[in-house]
């Protein structure tokens, strides 16, 4: 059972100038815009996330954009550069910070589908030659310890992070279930724990001689068994232990979708700035935003944990191209949206807009 760990701290009153429900980060992932559905998303960034109060954008590029250091890895269909600037000038104008995501490590694959790192450099695969077709596997792995895989990666995220004109980068790391196999000739035997956490830090120092802070899930970095969350919200193969020996200046994304788990205060406790991340179930969005707010209420004498509750961020996993739509017809109609993760967007964002307003209209509240 997992503890109710803001209980933990004790409660205080709050200090001069701390807003439990002024939220910092308040935002919104999205995966599968295609170039040619870019126009309909850029007047949802502009007129659109400014309304709900969403001031982040993380948008994942993975290998869909036009590289110029490396353009084997180019995969269709791609953005090119002035298309991903077009964006830049969107976020821009509607006072949205920008970051791009790039699925490292894991899900190499989809399906049956191999992903462009790995079709252009099979010598990468964690399980080189095994799995044909991708059969009885999640997601395929690049192996963390091959000694070219860093190289191309590292101008990835380079000139991903230029194009984006960005100060952070997520690389995902979600759902690592190939790592450290037996197969492999450089990670067989090797603690799995120790592996993960040495790609955080391989990713996490290159990315920060570029000026540039790391984001990533949180969901390896918890153990599954303990908390009973299972093998998809934590991890089953021995990679959480990895919590304690990767740097804890990245933002964890923690994300869980059916329950409103309090593993924020978890990682906060471990001295990680934290953001809840649901996706398609409208009440357990709300839960999350209710309780981060709470545990920051509770703690907010402590200076290190409730600055560390950042907020939230909404995420969508495919049709993207058709959210705008669905958006804009359930704010106009007033009814339930056709998409379950539009419904959350809507009353995740309703309801920080809703403990802010609480916290200005608290008597004593700092009007400035």
């Amino acid at each position: 059972m997992i503890l109710a760990l803001g209980s933990l701290l004790a409660v205080g009153a709050e200090p001069a100038g701390f807003r439990a429900g002024d939220l910092p980060v308040r935002a919104a992932m999205f995966n599968g815009v295609s170039p040619a559905a870019l126009g309909p998303f850029l007047d949802f960034v502009r007129e659109d996330l400014p309304r709900e109060g969403v001031n982040t954008l993380v948008f994942q590029i993975d290998y869909n954009y036009r590289f110029r250091s490396r353009p084997e890895m180019a995969a269709a269909p791609a953005f090119t550069e002035a298309q991903i600037k077009s964006l830049v000038q969107a976020c821009r104008a509607a006072g949205v910070k920008l970051i791009p995501l790039v699925n490292c490590l894991g899900h190499q694959s989809w399906a049956g589908t191999t992903h462009q790192l790995l079709t252009a450099h099979p010598e990468f695969d964690e399980t080189p030659g095994l799995f044909p077709g991708n059969k009885d596997i999640y997601c395929r792995s690049y192996c963390p310890n091959h000694p070219g895989v860093h190289a191309v990666v590292f101008d990835l995220l380079a000139e991903v992070a230029a194009a984006f004109e960005a100060d952070a980068v997520h690389v995902g790391m979600d759902e690592v279930f190939l790592l450290g196999e037996e197969t492999c000739p450089r990670c067989a035997g090797r603690d799995k724990a120790e592996l993960f956490a040495q790609e955080v830090r391989t990713l996490h120092d290159f990315l920060a001689s570029k000026g540039l802070r790391l984001w990533l899930w949180g969901d390896r970095l918890l153990d599954g068994r303990t908390t009973g969350l299972g093998k998809w919200e934590g991890s089953y193969n021995g990679t959480a232990r990895a919590i304690d020996l990767v740097p804890k200046d990245i933002v964890v994304c923690d994300w869980h979708y059916d329950s409103a788990a309090p593993t924020p205060a978890y990682f906060a406790l471990k001295g990680f700035d934290v953001v809840i991340c649901p996706y398609h179930r409208p009440a357990v969005g709300v839960a999350e935003v209710d309780d981060l707010v709470r545990v920051r209420s509770d703690n907010a004498v402590n200076t290190s944990l409730a600055p560390r509750l950042l907020g939230v961020m909404t995420t969508n996993w495919g049709q993207s191209d058709r959210f705008a739509a669905a958006y804009r017809a359930a704010k106009a109609s007033g009814a339930k949206a056709e998409l379950p993760a539009v419904e959350t967007f809507i009353r995740v964002f309703e309801r920080v807009r809703g403990a802010r307003a609480a916290d200005e209209a608290a008597p004593g509240a700092d009007k400035h």
